[in-house]
């Protein structure tokens, strides 16, 4: 089973119609508006100079808003497509950000450089069958004091249905997850019909993975909410805090990592 092309295909169809969702707000971010959230703006600090690896990001608004911040910021991701409307972006705003397309795993063949930061966030790993790999990678594109952060939704929304009803898959590690839905997380009507494959990643794969690198975890939270309204049967509890309705306060939404590379 090829899960790349898998994917790439399921993101690819994704990408447009995401662009043009009220969800990603792409008129908004023309005019300034910030697409990072607080969570991450708090974990990644001063950014002025600092020259940051974004990984899987998308068609680039987080990218492009670190190089707002004063940031050095270099986008990757696995869609041709994403990274067409990236540049797109970074065209018509006038900012100076790298987009590559590169599967995670073969970034090493098309870059060959380190950061002071590799940031990466929310609905990533999922896509990646490898943890160790994974966290190789971010090791290897680290300057030495360099620093990862990571921020992701919490392993526990995972193992829910989709509308929260009932635990349907497995927290710890599993085999791949093969699923055609309808619909994507902007639009559940939008006319896609397309095949994923993902995994689960339980909290101590993760953690494990990137202690295993050779980097040294400095930091690790749990938050009650999700900056995005992504899921089915939501409430909206603040500016950019969705919780899900009947679970309010019961069950983690998202945890970050930080981790340094030694020097």
């Amino acid at each position: 089973m090829d899960y790349i092309a898998i994917n790439k295909k399921l993101w690819d169809e994704k990408t447009e119609h995401h662009f043009q969702s009220d969800f990603y707000d792409v008129s908004s971010f023309l005019k300034g508006k910030d697409s990072l959230n607080t969570i991450e703006l708090e974990l990644l600090g001063e950014l002025k100079g600092k020259k940051i690896l974004h990984l899987q990001c998308h068609f680039g608004q987080d990218t492009i808003s670190l190089a707002r911040h004063g940031a050095e910021a270099t986008g990757v991701d696995l869609s041709d497509k994403a990274i067409e409307k990236a540049r797109e972006l970074n065209d018509k705003l006038g900012t100076t950000v790298r987009f590559i397309q590169s599967d995670v795993y073969q970034l090493h063949e098309v870059l060959d450089e380190q950061f002071d930061i590799v940031f990466t966030s929310y609905g990533v790993i999922g896509w990646l069958p490898d943890m160790n790999k994974w966290a190789e990678v971010i090791h290897r594109f680290l300057k030495p004091g360099g620093k990862l952060v990571f921020v992701e939704f919490h392993p526990i929304i995972w193992m829910l249905s989709y509308d929260f009803q009932r635990i349907e898959y497995n927290y710890m590690d599993s085999p791949p997850i093969i699923e055609e839905l309808e619909g994507t997380y902007t639009d559940r009507s939008a006319p896609i019909k397309e095949k994923s494959v993902s995994w689960n990643h339980g909290l101590s794969t993760v953690i494990n993975a990137l202690i295993k690198s050779g980097l040294t975890i400095t930091d690790f939270r749990e938050y009650n909410y999700s900056p995005y309204d992504c899921f089915q049967n939501t409430v909206k509890i603040d500016e950019r805090k969705f919780k899900i309705k009947g679970l309010e306060d019961k069950i983690p939404m998202v945890y970050s990592v930080t981790a340094d590379k030694k020097l």
